[in-house]
């Protein structure tokens, strides 16, 4: 099913783990429902660091309806890196980016081949 929201609480919470992880980075798996981004997925096993974050896929659980992923850049930078484009292209149709300063402007979605997605925000 093609991703066309995020609910609003859903973004409000990542930035917010944005915000409570700096200077770190972090990173989730986020789930959907019915082509709206509805939950986050802590991955067991997942590193982070000021400068990265890491997943691991195949601990993944099986039968996961993945959006895609999200994580901070606590720098600001909403762009993707390269190691970013390599996450993208493993799972999942959208990819958010949050950055400081962690506000309702501070994101931006890419898809699995780094380009910038709109992704409608829904109450």
């Amino acid at each position: 099913m093609l991703v066309r929201a995020i609910d609003q609480e859903v973004l409000e919470l990542l930035l917010e783990m944005g915000r409570s992880s700096f200077p770190d980075e972090y990173i989730v798996m986020l789930g959907m429902e019915k082509g709206v981004i509805d939950v986050t997925y802590p991955i067991p096993g997942t590193t982070v660091s000021q400068d990265s974050a890491n997943i691991f896929m195949d601990m993944i659980p099986l039968g996961m309806h993945i959006a895609g992923t999200a994580h901070s850049h606590p720098n600001g930078c909403l762009s993707p890196s390269d190691a970013d484009l390599a996450t993208f292209a493993q799972s999942g149709q959208c990819h958010i980016i949050v950055g400081a300063p962690f506000d309702e402007n501070s994101w931006r979605c890419y898809g699995r081949d780094g380009k910038q997605k709109t992704l409608e925000v829904i109450p």
